[in-house]
């Protein structure tokens, strides 16, 4: 992100700018129009005198347009500096981003441009549904044309098959907004507690907490040995449990593809780019022509990491459902590509050990 940080500084430079000129600029008028205030004092005395303009005031005169004219100037140049200023930014942009970037691949690579536009369009609509901006997604749903899955009310089978509390948590927030309601819904709250019946068995300790605490409920919860139940953390752990469980059953990563996508984008794009600019210079053209394989491989840390993968040390290849990983009988490990290529006279030789071998005995390993 050290593109990012570069703009910022160019930006931070010109927002100073605007604020020294801002400020500058007025105490200088300030100034100004104090000093002619006072020069036209003493010239409607005169006039009212009737005396004749002296020499002297004459020369105030003078030295006050003077003053005037320098003053212009001065502002004149100073802003004309923010400018320039303003100027670098552009330039800082244009050297720290390219502003082609759909050249890193061939168009062979995608799929078609409609289904390029659905896919960046379904991504938006899930970041938008996972960071509550439910209006703006509901918008862009509309007009795209697109719809997802909502989340349902009863997954109760489910969840216990996560061994999620969610639905507990969500009876107890509203049991304890009651609470918070005062003596006047303890009748309320009373009925509502039958919503713990199911979870007895799991939860028993925290409902005979929540019971015992009607009893302060006319003195005030928030003065007795019960009050941690008021504490605003329950909110944000019954957020996070939500998030988490309705993403496992929805099949979606907690985190927003879109953001792990343009942080990943945002690691790789300047790799990628170099090997481009490498490529062209080169004129090694038909090197990237697979959807699923990146030309080189890149790093995105230990975050990124989502699942198991295994490159053919042949090959040097990442497999694929299409070219599995194939354990050899030796305990070996190689790609489907790798093991038919080295098949001579119906026989295989491990490329790592001496042991020959029936290529039809090695066995597909899947991670």
């Amino acid at each position: 992100m050290e593109q990012c940080a570069s703009v910022e500084r160019e930006v931070d430079k010109v927002l100073q700018k605007f604020l020294t000129y801002g400020q500058h600029c007025e105490q200088s008028l300030e100034e100004l129009l104090h000093y002619v205030g006072q020069l036209r004092a003493e010239l409607a005395s005169t006039a009212v005198q009737g005396t004749p303009l002296s020499a002297t005031l004459s020369l105030v005169m003078s030295q006050c347009c003077r003053k005037i004219k320098d003053t212009v100037q001065k502002l004149a140049s100073d802003h004309k500096d923010i400018h320039s200023s303003v100027s670098r930014v552009g330039k800082a942009i244009d050297r720290n981003f390219d502003s082609e970037i759909c050249g890193v691949v061939s168009d062979a690579v995608w799929d078609s441009r409609e289904k390029q536009q659905q896919t960046l369009q379904m991504a938006i609509l899930e970041h938008l549904y996972q960071q509550g901006m439910l209006s703006v997604a509901e918008e862009l749903s509309h007009s795209a044309g697109l719809f997802l899955p909502r989340w349902a009310v009863s997954h109760r089978q489910r969840l216990l098959e996560l061994n999620s509390s969610l639905e507990f948590k969500l009876h107890r927030l509203q049991f304890i907004r009651l609470l918070a309601g005062g003596p006047e819904k303890q009748l309320e709250a009373l009925s509502y507690a039958r919503h713990f019946q199911p979870f007895a068995h799991v939860h028993q300790r925290e409902i005979q907490v929540m019971m015992g605490s009607l009893v302060y409920l006319q003195l005030g919860l928030e003065k007795s040995p019960y009050c941690h139940l008021l504490d605003n953390s329950h909110w944000a752990e019954i957020c996070e449990t939500f998030t988490r469980d309705a993403c496992s059953l929805l099949g979606l990563s907690v985190e927003s593809p879109l953001s792990v996508s343009f942080a990943s984008g945002c690691v790789a794009l300047p790799v990628l780019m170099n090997i481009k600019a490498v490529m062209e210079q080169r004129q090694c053209s038909g090197v990237w022509s697979h959807k699923d394989e990146l030309p080189i491989e890149i790093e995105l840390g230990m975050k990124c990491w989502y699942h198991s993968v295994f490159a053919c040390p042949i090959l040097r290849q990442q497999t694929s459902d299409s070219n599995p990983p194939i354990k050899l009988i030796c305990g070996h490990v190689i790609s489907r590509d790798a093991l038919n290529k080295l098949i001579n006279g119906g026989k295989l030789k491990c490329p790592y050990c001496p042991m020959e071998q029936n290529p039809a005995d090695g066995k597909r390993i899947i991670f």
